[in-house]
């Protein structure tokens, strides 16, 4: 090739270089972070082609080898992949929240332990009273779309989410969805056909600080994976009930199943899945499709009308929590 042909191929690739520079910086400038938004930023945007995203994050305990934070780590990717994949859609944009690192019902709760390293959280009613909350100004703002990414599987904190949007649809005539709660049950049966055999069995498809979790946060964070998860030695619950046992046992570490068996690589491709179907049902939302066809998680297991272990107790627990807070407030005369 002479000298001209080499001159016009290189224009060629500068040309196409910064034709796709400019279009991934045009995509990148359709999602906004309301944290470094003023006012009138915020105005210009469309109310019918902007999705607000609301990430959440529990801090609950993920035993010995993961942080607390291990939920909410998931919803910041999450949180990323949606959004790009919502502003590829021509005149769409996406207007993303601040980490909101408040849930309820840690896994510890399960054995009827309160207080344990590593959960802080709020009772049901506040989870769903700060999202109500917000609901209100994003409803009253005029905005139409809200997902709500909060990656915790505890059931009342996924009714309370449920019933914060819930509480937006009919006020607002909005959409504000907590797609965790739809996509759940087929996220973890997506994990578990992922596995082999041997990993079923050790593992006793735990969802809590076991063999998925720890997959995901080797691949999401794996500078907060303590290496002695290597070393894990794996607990496996033979049914619900000895899942209580096991939960209640003095010396019960956090988790359930067997990090052990958990690569980086696996949480790969089990990333790879789950985003896909969570953006996937988000993109469907935005087209129309009528996702109130789905069973919501949180909505199949309604509270019980009698006790039941680890479920009615944590309920009682809340009304304890909160009878101290108001006495304190009545004697401090700020009712």
């Amino acid at each position: 090739m002479n000298s001209n042909g080499r001159g016009i191929m290189f224009r060629l690739i500068y040309l196409a270089v910064v034709f796709l520079a400019s279009f991934a910086t045009q995509a990148f400038a359709q999602v906004y972070h309301v944290k470094e938004m003023n006012t009138e930023q915020i105005k210009a945007l469309d109310r019918e082609k902007t999705v607000v995203i609301l990430p959440g994050g529990i801090l609950e305990q993920h035993g010995p080898y993961l942080p607390s934070f291990s939920d909410g780590y998931t919803n910041e990717r999450l949180t990323q992949d949606l959004a790009s994949a919502i502003v590829e859609r021509p005149g769409w944009k996406v207007l993303v929240f601040p980490i909101i690192p408040l849930g309820t019902a840690p896994a510890n709760i399960v054995g009827q332990t309160y207080v344990f390293p590593g959960s802080y959280t709020v009772r049901p009613s506040t989870l769903r009273a700060v999202f109500m909350d917000l609901a209100t100004d994003i409803g009253e703002q005029g905005f139409r779309w809200i997902f709500v990414v909060h990656q915790h599987g505890g059931t009342p904190h996924s009714r309370a989410l449920n019933q914060a949007g819930d509480y937006f649809h009919d006020i607002y005539g909005g959409h504000m969805v907590n797609l965790v709660g739809l996509v759940r049950p087929q996220a973890l049966k997506d994990s578990d056909e992922l596995r082999s055999e041997e990993e079923r069995r050790e593992d006793a498809s735990s969802t809590h600080a076991g063999l998925s979790e720890t997959n995901r946060i080797l691949f999401l964070r794996p500078d907060l994976v303590s290496p002695a998860y290597k070393n894990a030695p794996p607990i496996t619950p033979r049914d619900g009930k000895h899942r209580v046992e096991i939960a209640k046992a003095e010396n019960w570490p956090g988790y359930w199943g067997s990090p052990r068996l958990a690569t980086a690589a696996a949480g790969a491709k089990e990333w790879k899945v789950s985003s896909s179907r969570y953006i996937d049902l988000a993109l469907k939302i935005l087209d129309g499709f009528s996702y109130s066809q789905i069973k919501r998680h949180g909505d199949d297991i309604p509270p019980p009308a009698a006790p039941v272990a680890g479920v009615r107790t944590f309920r009682e627990h809340n009304q304890t929590i909160e009878k101290k807070q108001q006495e304190w407030l009545k004697k401090k005369g700020l009712e």
